[in-house]
């Protein structure tokens, strides 16, 4: 066991108290001493509504299971299970119309729609690249990815082929004549481009002049006007760069110089301290806060080999231009970052009271990721994140208003500690548990002055509409599941809710992330589906998905979507709660296999990585060898639903084991170009990962709300000690 020190009648972890001592503290005006008094009274104080809420939680799963076996039988009674969930106090009163109230939002969540990264903080490599990318080069993300198809010539790899990069730059210079039209001729026939007595003029190979139709559209350069080095444009609030270099290896091929068109991209990150993060202890997270703290002050920094050279990355600085008049414009070099701290349910071994009680790590989160933002808060720094001295915290898996009215009690006591204003810490709301959408307005109403993100998260709430339903019957097949009536009315009812208590101009509402990442052009396809339904901000898998789907947001105006949305109601609240019951009487013997082939081995493949590896969220080929980016939502999925079918005889436990372990071969085989993977076929008995598998699985009826994190971190953490 570590080293442990005794203060304000805590007993913590000694690398943990040495971080806040020696890295955190200075500078924020805030003593170790004062922190860790204020960390025992605040757990003194609301430690105990955590635990009675999740106490609740229990009763009322406990309530829900009873009233579906008693009426598993009966024909579907959509009006009494809506009377007996608000008997039970599971559905709240909807509160009267109300609009929210939070002031002091950037305009990267307020006003502008556009791309939002979920990166783990505990990677500091990840971290930086994710904070980098609000600026992304088209050309790049063209190029390199499958957005531009390998026919007729236009392979990648290799040397550079001109055909692809011929294709590249016509692909681009078609979003600029569409986006950024001229009033004759086109980009695609640019000569030049110029700054003539404050105007900018593009010259036509032909030889002729035009101008930007929508002259407002240009709002700055750089480098000489006669001869300019770049062209600012923008529209739908966001920014387009036509870079200039006719000494460039692509410039000096263009007839307008042109090297490349860069787009402001990732508006937005969630540095995450959750989901995709393996944190399980004091060590691990000090890391997790070390990599947040060096974001708040500008000075994170990782170094690495890459093409056989050593790459130090670090915060890019701020943009600066020059706008038409002649006067400085600068512009957010990175991304403005928001922090996702752990929900309510889970605890962590490196804080204990004077009970040997663990501290609940969502309270550890609050606390140690607000100090560390003091540094930005009250700081100087060049690299500033928030430019309206705010923080933003993503608050994930909150059961309903109460779960909410904690957090923002939380959030409360935190700013009373460090002497911030009140509100200056925003909240993210996210609907990701049934509880939660079907009281959503309640819930915003209890962050009401706070709140700044909402969205959906189909992965976890599937998971959670798993379990909720768990007695009710067998659940239709994972890959009909999108298909089903709950899911669709969850998707509008977010985005009408949130209109309905005035987010838009305020807050983002957000959507759920693309889990292919090797797939730009299957993204490009469908993900605007997200800007079109009202969202204005949702998540991408890479920087390089994030310029990619950036297009989306110059192609559809969110702002106008959501104004047509205003006022509408599209779905009810029987709709939201139609329990996803399949007729699986009807699939044949090789579907169901087929189903939990898929299933089983999606489990193996990632909690292989989280159990041995300690890898939060990564890309893990699935059954057919496409690459998908799994966590603990997509496990959550899986587990529950091979643990709902053997529950109600769809597969047997012998059909269970036989699968799993035939897929621990299959994923075995997957990793084998791993020097440090250890197989899980050979020793299935003592195998971390495997073991933690089929836990999730044959004790999936017994997981709080289904969640994964207990079975992982318990394992996680043996794992770490035997090795």
């Amino acid at each position: 066991m570590s080293e442990r020190i005794e203060c304000a009648g805590l007993s913590i972890d000694a690398t943990l108290h040495a971080l806040v001592t020696d890295e955190i503290a200075p500078g924020t005006g805030i003593t170790a001493e004062q922190f860790w008094q204020g960390v025992a009274d605040i757990w003194a104080d609301l430690g105990p509504d955590n635990t009675r809420l999740l106490a609740e939680r229990d009763s009322l799963q406990s309530h829900i299971d009873q009233w579906h076996r008693e009426h598993r039988d009966a024909p579907w009674d959509a009006a009494a299970y809506q009377a007996f969930l608000a008997d039970i106090g599971y559905l709240c009163p909807q509160p009267e119309p109300f609009q929210i109230s939070t002031e002091g939002v950037d305009p990267e969540i307020a006003q502008i729609a556009g791309p939002q990264l979920v990166v783990p903080v505990m990677n500091a490599r990840f971290a930086l690249n994710a904070a980098n990318a609000r600026w992304g080069s088209l050309y790049d993300a063209l190029y390199g990815t499958d957005a531009i198809a390998e026919t007729d010539g236009a392979e990648r790899g290799g040397a550079y082929n001109a055909v692809r990069g011929d294709r590249v730059i016509a692909w681009a210079r078609h979003f600029l004549d569409t986006h950024f039209p001229v009033d004759q001729g086109s980009h695609q026939q640019a000569a030049a481009y110029a700054i003539n007595d404050g105007a900018l003029v593009i010259e036509q190979i032909d030889g002729s002049q035009a101008q930007l139709v929508d002259a407002s559209q240009w709002v700055g350069f750089t480098g000489n006007p006669a001869t300019p080095d770049s062209i600012l444009l923008r529209h739908h609030g966001l920014h387009a760069e036509i870079q200039i270099d006719r000494s460039h290896s692509i410039g000096a091929t263009d007839a307008a110089g042109v090297k490349d068109v860069c787009l402001e991209s990732a508006l937005t990150t969630i540095q995450d301290c959750e989901d995709s993060v393996a944190a399980v202890d004091a060590e691990d997270k000090a890391v997790v806060y070390r990599n947040w703290l060096g974001l708040m002050t500008g000075q994170l920094t990782d170094t690495f080999k890459k093409g056989g050279e050593t790459v130090t990355r670090r915060l890019q600085p701020d943009r600066l231009f020059t706008r038409p008049d002649g006067s400085a414009l600068t512009l957010p070099g990175r991304s403005l970052l928001f922090v996702r701290n752990v929900g309510h349910l889970m605890t962590n071994p490196a804080v204990l009271n004077a009970q040997g009680e663990e501290i609940p790590e969502g309270f550890m989160d609050g606390l140690f990721t607000t100090f560390c933002a003091l540094h930005d808060l009250r700081g100087d720094s060049p690299m500033k994140n928030s430019r309206t001295g705010s923080m933003y915290i993503v608050k994930p898996k909150m059961h309903g208003p109460d779960e909410v009215t904690l957090a923002v009690n939380l959030f409360s006591r935190i700013e009373d500690l460090f002497g911030l204003t009140r509100n200056t810490l925003k909240m993210g709301i996210m609907d990701e548990e049934r509880r939660t959408t079907v009281n959503l307005a309640e819930c915003i109403k209890r962050a009401s002055e706070r709140v700044v993100f909402i969205n959906t998260g189909f992965l976890d709430r599937t998971g959670d509409e798993i379990h909720t339903s768990m007695e009710a019957g067998a659940i239709t097949a994972k890959t009909a599941m999108k298909a089903e009536t709950w899911i669709t009315a969850y998707e509008d009812w977010n985005v009408d809710t949130g209109l309905a208590c005035g987010l838009q101009g305020k807050a983002q509402i957000g959507k759920g992330m693309w889990a292919m990442p090797d797939l730009m052009a299957e993204m490009l396809d469908t993900k605007i589906g997200h800007s079109q339904s009202g969202a204005n901000c949702a998540w991408v898998p890479s920087p390089t998905a994030a310029t990619l789907h950036a297009t989306h947001y110059h192609t559809v105006s969110v702002a106008q979507v959501q104004g047509t949305l205003a006022g509408k109601h599209r779905r009810s609240l029987s709709e939201l709660l139609t329990v996803p019951l399949g007729d699986t009487s009807g699939l044949s013997a090789d579907t169901i296999q087929q189903e939990l082939d898929n299933n089983a081995q999606g489990i193996l493949g990632y909690v292989v990585r989280w159990v041995e590896h300690g890898v939060g969220c990564s890309k893990v080929p699935d059954i057919h060898n496409i690459g998908l980016m799994e966590d603990r939502a997509t496990l959550r999925i899986s587990s529950q639903h091979i643990a709902n079918w053997l529950h109600h005889g769809i597969v047997s436990e012998q059909q269970v084991r036989e699968t799993l372990t035939r897929m621990a071969s299959v994923v075995d085989a997957q990793n084998q170009a791993d020097p440090n993977y250890q197989p899980m076929a050979t020793n299935l008995e003592n195998s971390h990962a495997f073991q933690a598998a089929c836990e999730l699985v044959f004790a999936g009826t017994l997981q709080p709300n289904g969640y994964t994190e207990p079975v992982l971190h318990r394992r996680r953490l043996a794992f770490k000690a035997q090795a």
